[in-house]
């Protein structure tokens, strides 16, 4: 049903940035997954807490859930990232270390 409205550009980068997941290391890419799919069924409930009239204390406590979720899967990226960067700094497509640093302070 959507397929015609995705366009061969987004397809493309659909498929470049697949490739470039396969190229990191297997099980950070699954543990990062893992992360945002909390992070995604913990904000399905933060939206099901608010359309059904939920106290704000509770929403404000699952959003804090799902803030430390997202946390912690971008830390988990650039962590991986770093761990990458040191062990083929020269990789295509690898981030300068300057670049990771920006990176992690828009995180903290």
């Amino acid at each position: 049903m959507l397929d015609g409205m995705i366009s061969t550009d987004t397809t493309q980068g659909i498929a470049e940035e697949r490739a470039r997941a396969a190229a990191h290391d297997p099980e950070a890419v699954r543990k990062i997954a893992n992360r945002l799919r909390r992070a995604h069924g913990q904000l399905a409930a933060v939206i099901g807490a608010v359309e059904s009239g939920e106290d704000c204390r509770s929403v404000v406590q699952q959003l804090s859930a799902v803030t430390k979720a997202l946390d912690r899967a971008g830390f988990l990226v650039i962590s991986t990232a770093l761990r990458e960067c040191l062990t083929d700094p020269g990789a295509e497509g690898a981030p300068n270390p300057e670049e990771l640093e920006k990176l992690f302070l828009s995180l903290a």
